[in-house]
């Protein structure tokens, strides 16, 4: 198990009968957040919110939820937790929580009627904990599958992942994914297929199939995704933030083959502390762990 840098508590809810969950990170005071969408089948809440140059650009909680559209109401229970602890944005006499979410459809891999709701929110918050990080299938990942093109009856579970990149300045880059892909996960180097399709006990390679196969009529639609948190110690502005959230799909494109397609809804979500741009050096190599972490995260998502 990897953890994520001090001060960052994750926290996972399972309903493992209705095969569905969710899994929240609550970062340390300061942290700021930048997104990047590229799937075609997002499901998301609050990321307009972390637009460069918005009024706002503070997180205070990060959900990553199972139930398709359903499970966002989990980012409720989120937010109520955060409000009774006075977490949240000052405007005038009140406190808002900022909490941005994500989800994945696992509606076909348990009962279609279970999803995240409110009270889980809050369940995953109250089991948030500093340290090692809990991966495998639970949480969001709980109903997780990766490698769809035959159908879940012919995908591989997929999971939680968690990777970390200690830098030679002593910084560190950590990655979270939850992988529910259409796509295969992939070894990086070789192409190997780990985790995906299967027909009578083979592993396909969906990419390949893809371009030279006979293919299925009923390929799910917007049923898939990989959704990833980075969170670097290095302090950035938002802008320059966002540039590190578009360098870290280079991971999920590294380790899901194929990946951003229009029946996925990846998204990245790069947290950090708030502070200027760093140096052009520090950025670059920020931007390169990301990407590493994230494949190394989406590896370790389907391991069993």
């Amino acid at each position: 198990m990897a953890s994520f840098p001090p001060g960052y508590r994750i926290g996972h809810a399972t309903d493992g009968v209705g095969r569905t969950g969710c899994t929240v990170v609550l970062p340390p005071p300061g942290t700021i957040a930048a997104v990047d969408v590229r799937g075609g089948a997002p499901g998301t809440r609050e990321t307009g919110v972390f637009t460069p140059g918005n009024l706002v650009s503070e997180i205070h909680g990060l959900l990553f939820t199972g139930g398709s559209a359903f499970g966002l109401a989990a980012a409720d229970g989120v937010v109520a937790w955060l409000a009774r602890g006075g977490v949240g944005f000052e405007i005038g006499p009140a406190r808002v929580p900022i909490v941005a979410a994500a989800v994945l459809f696992d509606l076909a891999v348990g009962d279609p009627g279970a999803h995240p709701d409110a009270a889980m929110g809050e369940d995953a918050c109250a089991a948030a904990r500093e340290g090692e990080i809990e991966t495998g299938g639970l949480g969001a990942g709980t109903g997780a599958a990766v490698g769809k093109l035959l159908g879940v009856a012919h995908a591989s579970p997929g999971g939680v992942g968690v990777a970390s990149v200690e830098l030679p300045e002593g910084e560190r880059v950590c990655a979270l994914a939850v992988v529910n892909a259409f796509g295969d996960v992939v070894e990086p180097e070789s192409g190997r297929v780990i985790a995906g399709a299967h027909r009578e006990g083979r592993l396909l390679a969906t990419a390949r199939a893809l371009t030279q196969d006979p293919l299925p009529d009923n390929a799910l639609g917007g049923a898939n995704t990989t959704l990833v948190c980075v969170a670097t110690t290095v302090g950035f502005e938002p802008g320059s933030l966002k540039r590190v959230a578009i360098e870290a799909h280079d991971g999920i494109a590294r380790a899901v083959r194929p990946s951003h397609t229009i029946v996925d809804g990846d998204v990245v979500f790069a947290l950090a502390p708030g502070g200027p741009v760093p140096p052009l050096s520090l950025r670059l190599r920020v931007g390169a762990a990301a990407a590493q972490a994230v494949a190394e995260a989406i590896l370790r998502a389907v391991e069993r």
